[in-house]
Protein backbone atom coordinates (compact mmCIF):
# COMPACT_ATOMS: atom_id res chain seq x y z
CA UNK A 1 0.00 0.00 0.00
CA UNK A 2 2.79 2.43 0.87
CA UNK A 3 4.60 2.03 -2.44
CA UNK A 4 1.45 2.68 -4.51
CA UNK A 5 0.75 6.10 -2.96
CA UNK A 6 2.30 9.14 -4.60
CA UNK A 7 2.43 12.06 -2.19
CA UNK A 8 2.99 15.71 -3.05
CA UNK A 9 4.85 17.14 -0.09
CA UNK A 10 6.61 20.41 0.74
CA UNK A 11 9.33 21.59 3.11
CA UNK A 12 6.94 21.28 6.03
CA UNK A 13 6.84 17.50 5.60
CA UNK A 14 10.65 17.47 5.42
CA UNK A 15 10.90 19.49 8.64
CA UNK A 16 8.73 17.00 10.51
CA UNK A 17 10.53 14.00 9.06
CA UNK A 18 14.02 15.23 9.90
CA UNK A 19 13.50 16.87 13.29
CA UNK A 20 14.37 15.10 16.53
CA UNK A 21 12.96 17.85 18.78
CA UNK A 22 9.90 17.38 20.97
CA UNK A 23 8.18 20.55 19.72
CA UNK A 24 8.02 21.63 16.09
CA UNK A 25 6.62 25.06 15.27
CA UNK A 26 5.55 25.82 11.70
CA UNK A 27 5.00 29.56 11.28
CA UNK A 28 4.03 30.70 7.85
CA UNK A 29 2.08 32.75 5.41
CA UNK A 30 -1.12 31.78 3.69
CA UNK A 31 -1.13 28.75 1.34
CA UNK A 32 2.35 27.62 2.38
CA UNK A 33 0.98 24.10 2.88
CA UNK A 34 1.56 23.97 6.64
CA UNK A 35 -1.58 22.23 7.82
CA UNK A 36 -1.96 19.94 4.80
CA UNK A 37 1.60 18.65 5.00
CA UNK A 38 1.42 18.13 8.75
CA UNK A 39 -1.65 15.96 8.16
CA UNK A 40 0.13 14.07 5.37
CA UNK A 41 3.01 13.35 7.76
CA UNK A 42 0.62 12.20 10.52
CA UNK A 43 -1.32 9.86 8.20
CA UNK A 44 1.36 8.46 5.93
CA UNK A 45 4.41 8.51 8.17
CA UNK A 46 3.53 8.54 11.86
CA UNK A 47 0.48 6.28 11.66
CA UNK A 48 2.11 3.87 9.23
CA UNK A 49 5.20 3.19 11.33
CA UNK A 50 3.38 3.25 14.70
CA UNK A 51 0.44 1.46 16.23
CA UNK A 52 -1.55 1.80 19.45
CA UNK A 53 -0.80 5.53 19.56
CA UNK A 54 -3.21 8.33 20.46
CA UNK A 55 -3.00 11.39 18.22
CA UNK A 56 -4.88 14.57 19.12
CA UNK A 57 -5.59 17.19 16.45
CA UNK A 58 -7.03 20.31 18.05
CA UNK A 59 -8.06 23.90 17.50
CA UNK A 60 -9.58 26.55 19.74
CA UNK A 61 -13.18 26.34 18.47
CA UNK A 62 -15.20 23.43 17.11
CA UNK A 63 -16.56 25.05 13.90
CA UNK A 64 -13.05 26.17 12.89
CA UNK A 65 -11.67 22.69 13.59
CA UNK A 66 -14.35 21.00 11.48
CA UNK A 67 -13.89 23.44 8.61
CA UNK A 68 -10.09 23.19 8.41
CA UNK A 69 -7.78 20.41 9.63
CA UNK A 70 -10.60 17.90 10.24
CA UNK A 71 -11.99 18.36 6.74
CA UNK A 72 -8.51 18.16 5.19
CA UNK A 73 -7.74 14.98 7.14
CA UNK A 74 -10.74 13.11 5.77
CA UNK A 75 -10.18 14.51 2.27
CA UNK A 76 -6.69 13.01 2.33
CA UNK A 77 -7.99 9.63 3.45
CA UNK A 78 -10.66 9.56 0.76
CA UNK A 79 -8.30 10.80 -1.98
CA UNK A 80 -5.92 7.92 -1.28
CA UNK A 81 -8.64 5.31 -0.70
CA UNK A 82 -7.82 4.89 2.99
CA UNK A 83 -11.18 5.95 4.41
CA UNK A 84 -13.31 3.25 6.03
CA UNK A 85 -16.75 4.08 7.41
CA UNK A 86 -16.47 1.56 10.24
CA UNK A 87 -13.24 3.19 11.47
CA UNK A 88 -14.93 6.56 11.83
CA UNK A 89 -16.83 7.45 15.00
CA UNK A 90 -18.61 10.61 13.90
CA UNK A 91 -20.30 11.13 17.26
CA UNK A 92 -16.91 11.16 19.04
CA UNK A 93 -14.94 12.83 16.22
CA UNK A 94 -12.49 9.92 16.21
CA UNK A 95 -10.88 7.78 13.53
CA UNK A 96 -8.83 4.58 13.83
CA UNK A 97 -5.96 4.09 11.41
CA UNK A 98 -3.48 1.20 11.52
CA UNK A 99 -4.35 0.55 15.16
CA UNK A 100 -3.89 4.21 16.13
CA UNK A 101 -6.61 6.50 17.47
CA UNK A 102 -6.87 9.98 15.94
CA UNK A 103 -9.16 12.29 17.91
CA UNK A 104 -10.30 15.77 16.88
CA UNK A 105 -10.73 18.02 19.90
CA UNK A 106 -11.71 21.66 20.25
CA UNK A 107 -11.12 23.69 23.38
CA UNK A 108 -14.91 23.95 23.54
CA UNK A 109 -14.55 20.44 25.06
CA UNK A 110 -12.43 21.05 28.19
CA UNK A 111 -13.14 17.58 29.57
CA UNK A 112 -11.09 16.14 26.69
CA UNK A 113 -8.32 18.69 27.07
CA UNK A 114 -7.91 17.78 30.73
CA UNK A 115 -8.67 14.11 30.19
CA UNK A 116 -6.60 11.24 28.85
CA UNK A 117 -3.00 11.37 27.74
CA UNK A 118 -1.85 11.34 24.15
CA UNK A 119 1.32 10.45 22.28
CA UNK A 120 1.24 13.05 19.50
CA UNK A 121 -0.41 16.48 19.55
CA UNK A 122 -1.08 18.76 16.57
CA UNK A 123 -2.30 22.26 17.46
CA UNK A 124 -3.76 23.91 14.39
CA UNK A 125 -3.65 27.75 14.45
CA UNK A 126 -1.81 27.74 17.77
CA UNK A 127 -1.97 31.52 18.20
CA UNK A 128 -5.69 31.18 18.95
CA UNK A 129 -4.86 29.40 22.22
CA UNK A 130 -3.93 30.88 25.58
CA UNK A 131 -0.82 29.72 27.38
CA UNK A 132 -3.07 27.95 29.90
CA UNK A 133 -4.64 26.00 27.00
CA UNK A 134 -1.19 24.94 25.83
CA UNK A 135 -0.05 24.03 29.33
CA UNK A 136 -2.99 21.69 29.88
CA UNK A 137 -2.36 20.00 26.53
CA UNK A 138 1.40 19.85 26.97
CA UNK A 139 1.41 18.09 30.33
CA UNK A 140 -0.76 15.31 28.89
CA UNK A 141 1.35 14.75 25.77
CA UNK A 142 4.04 12.10 26.14
CA UNK A 143 5.83 12.46 22.81
CA UNK A 144 5.78 15.21 20.17
CA UNK A 145 3.90 18.47 19.73
CA UNK A 146 3.38 20.15 16.35
CA UNK A 147 2.05 23.73 16.17
CA UNK A 148 1.17 25.77 13.10
CA UNK A 149 -0.17 29.32 12.68
CA UNK A 150 -0.16 32.52 10.65
CA UNK A 151 1.79 35.13 12.69
CA UNK A 152 -0.98 37.74 12.85
CA UNK A 153 -0.12 38.81 16.43
CA UNK A 154 2.84 41.09 16.99
CA UNK A 155 3.31 39.63 20.47
CA UNK A 156 2.34 36.18 21.66
CA UNK A 157 3.30 33.56 24.24
CA UNK A 158 4.41 31.32 21.36
CA UNK A 159 7.26 33.73 20.60
CA UNK A 160 8.36 34.12 24.21
CA UNK A 161 7.62 30.74 25.79
CA UNK A 162 7.89 28.15 23.00
CA UNK A 163 10.09 29.18 20.09
CA UNK A 164 13.05 29.96 22.35
CA UNK A 165 12.97 26.54 24.04
CA UNK A 166 15.95 24.22 23.50
CA UNK A 167 13.61 21.35 22.59
CA UNK A 168 11.85 23.32 19.84
CA UNK A 169 12.48 23.41 16.08
CA UNK A 170 11.14 26.61 14.50
CA UNK A 171 10.47 27.02 10.77
CA UNK A 172 8.99 29.73 8.56
CA UNK A 173 7.44 28.89 5.20
CA UNK A 174 5.61 30.98 2.61
CA UNK A 175 3.53 30.41 -0.51
CA UNK A 176 6.84 30.18 -2.42
CA UNK A 177 7.57 26.93 -0.56
CA UNK A 178 4.43 25.35 -2.02
CA UNK A 179 5.23 24.26 -5.60
CA UNK A 180 1.69 22.97 -6.13
CA UNK A 181 -0.03 26.33 -5.74
CA UNK A 182 -2.22 27.57 -8.57
CA UNK A 183 -0.72 30.62 -10.39
CA UNK A 184 -3.96 32.53 -9.86
CA UNK A 185 -3.57 32.18 -6.09
CA UNK A 186 0.06 33.25 -6.28
CA UNK A 187 -1.00 36.37 -8.16
CA UNK A 188 -3.63 37.17 -5.51
CA UNK A 189 -1.15 36.75 -2.67
CA UNK A 190 1.48 38.90 -4.38
CA UNK A 191 -1.13 41.58 -4.98
CA UNK A 192 -0.87 42.28 -1.24
CA UNK A 193 2.53 43.88 -1.84
CA UNK A 194 0.82 46.96 -3.24
CA UNK A 195 -2.56 46.81 -1.51
CA UNK A 196 -1.91 45.97 2.15
CA UNK A 197 1.57 46.15 3.66
CA UNK A 198 0.57 44.47 6.93
CA UNK A 199 -1.22 41.58 5.23
CA UNK A 200 1.75 41.10 2.91
CA UNK A 201 4.07 40.94 5.91
CA UNK A 202 1.92 38.31 7.66
CA UNK A 203 0.27 36.30 4.89
CA UNK A 204 2.81 36.81 2.13
CA UNK A 205 6.17 36.73 3.95
CA UNK A 206 5.03 34.70 6.97
CA UNK A 207 6.50 37.27 9.36
CA UNK A 208 5.12 38.59 12.62
CA UNK A 209 2.55 41.34 12.21
CA UNK A 210 2.92 44.84 13.52
CA UNK A 211 0.15 47.37 13.67
CA UNK A 212 -0.62 50.96 14.60
CA UNK A 213 -4.01 49.75 15.84
CA UNK A 214 -2.64 48.62 19.24
CA UNK A 215 -4.65 50.49 21.88
CA UNK A 216 -2.28 50.60 24.86
CA UNK A 217 1.39 51.12 25.54
CA UNK A 218 2.82 49.71 28.74
CA UNK A 219 6.00 49.03 30.68
CA UNK A 220 7.17 45.92 32.55
CA UNK A 221 8.17 46.16 36.21
CA UNK A 222 9.57 43.55 38.59
CA UNK A 223 7.65 44.67 41.67
CA UNK A 224 4.95 47.09 42.81
CA UNK A 225 6.57 50.28 44.21
CA UNK A 226 6.29 50.68 47.98
CA UNK A 227 4.65 54.11 47.63
CA UNK A 228 1.93 52.84 45.25
CA UNK A 229 -1.60 52.80 46.73
CA UNK A 230 -3.77 49.74 46.28
CA UNK A 231 -7.04 50.58 44.49
CA UNK A 232 -8.93 47.31 44.19
CA UNK A 233 -9.10 43.90 42.58
CA UNK A 234 -10.76 43.51 39.17
CA UNK A 235 -12.51 40.25 38.29
CA UNK A 236 -13.75 39.13 34.86
CA UNK A 237 -15.73 35.89 34.75
CA UNK A 238 -15.28 33.12 32.19
CA UNK A 239 -15.82 29.40 32.17
CA UNK A 240 -15.58 26.98 29.23
CA UNK A 241 -13.82 28.93 26.48
CA UNK A 242 -12.89 32.18 28.19
CA UNK A 243 -10.76 32.35 31.32
CA UNK A 244 -11.71 33.90 34.63
CA UNK A 245 -9.24 36.74 35.18
CA UNK A 246 -8.29 38.40 38.47
CA UNK A 247 -5.92 41.35 38.80
CA UNK A 248 -4.72 43.61 41.57
CA UNK A 249 -4.40 47.32 40.76
CA UNK A 250 -2.24 49.98 42.40
CA UNK A 251 -1.66 53.63 41.55
CA UNK A 252 0.75 56.46 42.00
CA UNK A 253 -0.03 59.98 40.83
CA UNK A 254 0.25 59.29 37.10
CA UNK A 255 0.79 55.53 36.89
CA UNK A 256 -1.14 52.30 37.27
CA UNK A 257 0.47 49.04 38.38
CA UNK A 258 -1.17 45.74 37.45
CA UNK A 259 -0.50 42.25 38.80
CA UNK A 260 -2.22 39.15 37.45
CA UNK A 261 -3.44 36.61 40.02
CA UNK A 262 -5.72 34.34 38.01
CA UNK A 263 -6.23 33.45 34.33
CA UNK A 264 -7.93 30.07 34.07
CA UNK A 265 -10.97 28.39 32.55
CA UNK A 266 -13.47 26.11 34.33
CA UNK A 267 -13.48 28.19 37.54
CA UNK A 268 -16.63 27.89 39.64
CA UNK A 269 -17.60 30.32 42.39
CA UNK A 270 -16.12 27.90 44.92
CA UNK A 271 -12.86 27.75 42.94
CA UNK A 272 -12.64 31.56 42.89
CA UNK A 273 -13.33 31.60 46.65
CA UNK A 274 -10.36 29.27 47.20
CA UNK A 275 -8.18 31.46 44.99
CA UNK A 276 -9.04 34.52 47.09
CA UNK A 277 -7.97 32.59 50.17
CA UNK A 278 -4.77 31.42 48.48
CA UNK A 279 -3.56 34.90 47.56
CA UNK A 280 -4.56 36.41 50.91
CA UNK A 281 -7.48 38.63 49.97
CA UNK A 282 -9.08 40.11 53.09
CA UNK A 283 -11.56 42.99 53.03
CA UNK A 284 -10.28 44.66 49.86
CA UNK A 285 -12.83 45.77 47.29
CA UNK A 286 -13.29 43.35 44.37
CA UNK A 287 -15.09 44.70 41.32
CA UNK A 288 -16.66 41.92 39.25
CA UNK A 289 -18.53 42.08 35.95
CA UNK A 290 -21.96 43.55 36.72
CA UNK A 291 -23.40 41.37 33.94
CA UNK A 292 -22.85 38.36 36.25
CA UNK A 293 -24.93 39.26 39.35
CA UNK A 294 -25.35 35.60 40.36
CA UNK A 295 -21.61 35.04 40.73
CA UNK A 296 -21.14 38.40 42.43
CA UNK A 297 -23.85 37.49 44.96
CA UNK A 298 -22.46 33.98 45.46
CA UNK A 299 -18.98 35.32 46.30
CA UNK A 300 -20.42 38.04 48.52
CA UNK A 301 -22.32 35.40 50.51
CA UNK A 302 -19.02 33.59 51.00
CA UNK A 303 -17.76 36.69 52.80
CA UNK A 304 -15.91 38.56 50.05
CA UNK A 305 -16.27 42.28 49.36
CA UNK A 306 -17.45 41.78 45.77
CA UNK A 307 -19.50 44.40 43.94
CA UNK A 308 -20.76 44.65 40.39
CA UNK A 309 -18.63 47.04 38.37
CA UNK A 310 -19.91 50.52 37.62
CA UNK A 311 -20.83 50.83 33.97
CA UNK A 312 -21.81 54.11 32.47
CA UNK A 313 -22.70 54.95 28.90
CA UNK A 314 -20.27 53.35 26.44
CA UNK A 315 -18.39 51.89 29.42
CA UNK A 316 -15.80 50.00 27.38
CA UNK A 317 -14.51 53.09 25.60
CA UNK A 318 -14.90 55.19 28.74
CA UNK A 319 -12.76 52.66 30.59
CA UNK A 320 -10.16 52.66 27.82
CA UNK A 321 -10.05 56.47 27.85
CA UNK A 322 -9.52 56.45 31.60
CA UNK A 323 -6.70 53.87 31.42
CA UNK A 324 -4.94 55.82 28.67
CA UNK A 325 -4.57 58.78 31.05
CA UNK A 326 -2.09 56.72 33.08
CA UNK A 327 1.27 55.13 32.42
CA UNK A 328 0.48 51.41 32.63
CA UNK A 329 2.98 49.14 34.35
CA UNK A 330 2.57 45.34 34.47
CA UNK A 331 4.56 43.01 36.71
CA UNK A 332 6.91 40.72 34.79
CA UNK A 333 5.22 37.56 36.14
CA UNK A 334 1.83 38.61 34.71
CA UNK A 335 2.34 36.87 31.37
CA UNK A 336 -1.28 36.80 30.18
CA UNK A 337 -1.75 40.45 31.12
CA UNK A 338 1.35 41.39 29.13
CA UNK A 339 0.12 39.44 26.11
CA UNK A 340 -3.32 41.03 26.20
CA UNK A 341 -2.02 44.60 26.50
CA UNK A 342 0.38 43.93 23.63
CA UNK A 343 -2.38 42.67 21.32
CA UNK A 344 -5.53 44.63 22.23
CA UNK A 345 -6.46 46.47 19.03
CA UNK A 346 -8.95 48.83 17.46
CA UNK A 347 -11.10 47.24 14.78
CA UNK A 348 -10.50 48.24 11.18
CA UNK A 349 -13.33 48.85 8.74
CA UNK A 350 -13.54 47.26 5.27
CA UNK A 351 -11.32 50.03 3.88
CA UNK A 352 -8.62 49.28 6.45
CA UNK A 353 -9.26 52.44 8.44
CA UNK A 354 -9.24 52.31 12.22
CA UNK A 355 -12.53 52.61 14.09
CA UNK A 356 -13.07 53.57 17.73
CA UNK A 357 -14.37 50.06 18.50
CA UNK A 358 -11.94 47.61 20.18
CA UNK A 359 -11.71 44.00 19.03
CA UNK A 360 -13.60 41.62 21.28
CA UNK A 361 -10.56 39.47 22.05
CA UNK A 362 -7.36 39.78 24.09
CA UNK A 363 -9.50 41.51 26.69
CA UNK A 364 -10.17 39.29 29.73
CA UNK A 365 -7.43 40.85 31.86
CA UNK A 366 -8.14 44.25 30.34
CA UNK A 367 -11.84 43.99 31.23
CA UNK A 368 -10.88 43.08 34.80
CA UNK A 369 -8.58 46.12 34.93
CA UNK A 370 -11.37 48.32 33.59
CA UNK A 371 -13.79 47.06 36.27
CA UNK A 372 -11.27 47.69 39.02
CA UNK A 373 -10.25 51.15 37.86
CA UNK A 374 -13.33 52.76 36.31
CA UNK A 375 -15.47 51.78 39.29
CA UNK A 376 -13.07 53.65 41.60
CA UNK A 377 -11.12 56.31 39.71
CA UNK A 378 -14.09 57.65 37.75
CA UNK A 379 -15.82 58.66 40.98
CA UNK A 380 -15.30 62.19 42.31
CA UNK A 381 -14.43 60.76 45.74
CA UNK A 382 -11.42 58.86 44.36
CA UNK A 383 -8.31 59.59 46.41
CA UNK A 384 -10.27 60.22 49.58
CA UNK A 385 -11.62 56.70 49.94
CA UNK A 386 -9.21 54.63 47.86
CA UNK A 387 -7.93 51.58 49.77
CA UNK A 388 -4.42 52.03 51.04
Amino acid sequence: MKSSIQLKTTKVFEHLDSSDKRIIVEQGGTRSGKTYNILIWIIFKYCMINTKKIITICRKHGPSLRGSSMRDFFDLLQTHNLYTETAHSKSLNEYRLNGNLIEFVSLDEPQKIRGRKRDLLFINEGNELTYEDFFQLNIRTTSRIIIDYNPSDEYHWLYDEIIERADCDFHITTYLDNPFLDPVLIEEIERLKSTDELYWQIYGLGERGSSASIIFTHSICDTIPEDAKFISFGLDYGYTNDPTALVGIWTTEHSLYIKEYLYQTMMTGRDIHKKFQEIGVQKEMIWGDSAEPRLNDELRRMGWNVRGSIKGRDSVNAGIDLLKRYKINITSDSKNAIQEFRNYKWLEDKAGKLTNVPEDKNNHIIDAVRYGTYSIISRPTFGKYAIQ
